[in-house]
């Protein structure tokens, strides 16, 4: 029996309808739902799961062996808080547990010795070794990565807010570890405050000034009542911005993402200004916003000519890539980097076809249906290539096509836990406000915001809070 005229068209409009879904179309509201919910607990997963159970730090990147991070332990800590509002661990399991961390940091050793030990001066090495948690080979004592912890460990202190034993140590734990870090010994005497410090050699020459992913740092060593900051120091990290025009939005420019994310993740700019983005007549958080824009402009028009770059298939940030060398693509000589600070602004463009998922999903808070639309493109398109048991891995290259292995082009191995972080946290934000708002109640956090000069917005109508 052959089938009616009317059921042919039917059939026919059906095809239709999913060929242009699979050309990469919207996704309607119910997948989107179905798509956020799954990446939201797939990368909270990598945060309960992947940590050193001797000293509950978080791996840098899994499944690769790896020392832990402590900036990853700090996006874990806030992650916990996520898990919990999201009913994927009890309180009581997610209290345990950043009780365990913030237990096992307070008694660790502290010290100028060069091994053995796991921090100086309240701060801590940028990895730890698996099992003792102390200092891995020679890595610097971190000014960057230690705020970021610290960030985590603030969330905690607001966030835990109940009346029991366990969420009262947290509290106190919470508040000995911020106070013990001595930032104005980070200033090494200078107006901008060091990168980082070996006990070999002492500070590292290069020092932290605008605009990059320290603002959260900048804020907690202003807010400090222990071992503060001046004032000052944020004007002077404000002195060094560049302001320019980027693929059509003017912006103060830092090239990969994550300087636009991090500080984010933690501290909701929208509203509240400084004196310097006073003058330019927006927030941090509209910067941010065009910052994301341009970046996907410019894989838009794509004049490397890279496969695949499209307005779903963007996003540059620092992030893992496919090898140490030099190719020539398209008569032009491309140097690739297991590891690089890929980005696009008015200050450089470094960009080998390589693509991070975390350039969108950390900027989810600013361009939402942008942002969600091309996770869930790079999703349909790559498949398990890209998306497996903890939501997006670190990286993927379709113009890298070198290597027999990988006829299609380079997809990373690994998932790397300072991005995950935006992806998990951002998302938090965008649907809920979460670590915002529990932001919003940390005393240091208001403090050093309102030294620094902010007004306006949430933080105008703060009252002030005791510690």
């Amino acid at each position: 029996m052959f089938p009616s005229k009317t059921l042919l068209i039917a059939c026919c409009l059906l095809l239709a309808v999913c060929a242009c879904r699979n050309s990469g179309d919207k996704p309607t509201n119910a997948e989107k739902k179905a798509f956020t919910d799954d990446l939201k607990r797939r990368t909270f997963e990598f945060f309960w799961d992947r940590i050193d159970h001797s000293t509950y730090q978080t791996d840098d990147r899994y499944p690769t062996a790896h020392p832990s991070s402590i900036a990853a332990t700090g996006f874990g800590l806030a992650s916990y808080t996520i898990g919990i509002h999201n009913g994927f661990i009890t309180r009581e399991a997610g209290s345990d547990r950043v009780l365990k961390t913030l237990d096992w940091m307070w008694k660790s050793r502290q010290g100028a010795d060069p091994a053995g030990i796991t921090g100086y001066k309240g701060l801590f090495y940028h990895f730890l070794n698996y099992g003792s948690g102390t200092r891995n080979q020679t890595n610097e004592l971190s000014t960057i990565d230690t705020g970021l912890l610290m960030a985590g460990i603030l969330t905690c202190q607001s966030y835990f807010d109940q009346d029991n034993a366990s969420e009262k140590r947290i509290r106190e734990l919470a508040d000995s570890l911020y106070l013990r870090v001595e930032w104005d010994w980070a200033m090494n005497g200078q107006e901008n405050m060091s990168m980082g410090w070996h006990p070999e050699k002492g500070f590292l020459t290069m020092t932290w000034n605008g605009y990059n992913e320290a603002m959260i740092l900048i804020i907690m060593a202003i807010g400090s009542p222990t071992h503060g900051i001046p004032a000052e120091a944020w004007t002077t990290w404000c002195d060094t911005y560049k302001w320019e025009n980027f693929y059509g939005y003017e912006q103060v420019n830092f090239s990969p993402l994550f300087g636009h994310q991090y500080s984010h993740m933690f501290i909701d700019f929208r509203g509240i200004k400084d004196n310097y983005m006073r003058t330019c007549g927006i927030d941090y958080f509209e910067n941010a916003r065009r910052a994301t824009v341009s970046n996907r402009a410019y894989c838009i028009e794509n004049p490397k000519g890279f496969k695949d770059y499209s307005g779903n298939i963007w996003g540059l940030t620092s992030s893992d890539g496919p090898a140490n060398e030099n190719r020539m693509i398209n008569g032009r000589q491309i140097s690739f980097a297991t590891y690089s600070a890929k980005g696009a602004s008015a200050l450089y463009i470094n960009d080998d076809g390589t693509i991070a998922p975390t350039a969108a999903g950390g900027s989810i808070p600013y361009e939402p249906e942008i942002c969600i639309n091309s996770l869930y493109a790079m999703k349909q398109k790559y498949g398990d290539k890209l998306y497996q048991q903890y939501g997006f891995k670190d990286a993927f290259n379709p113009t890298y096509t070198f290597d027999p292995k990988h006829p299609e082009g380079w997809f990373d191995v690994d998932y790397l836990g300072i991005d995950q972080g935006p992806i998990l946290i951002q998302l938090e934000n965008y649907e809920t406000g979460l670590i915002w708002n529990t932001l919003k109640k940390n005393p240091y956090i208001v403090s050093g915001l309102r030294k620094a000069g902010f007004t306006g917005g949430w933080l105008d109508k703060t009252k002030p809070i005791k510690p």
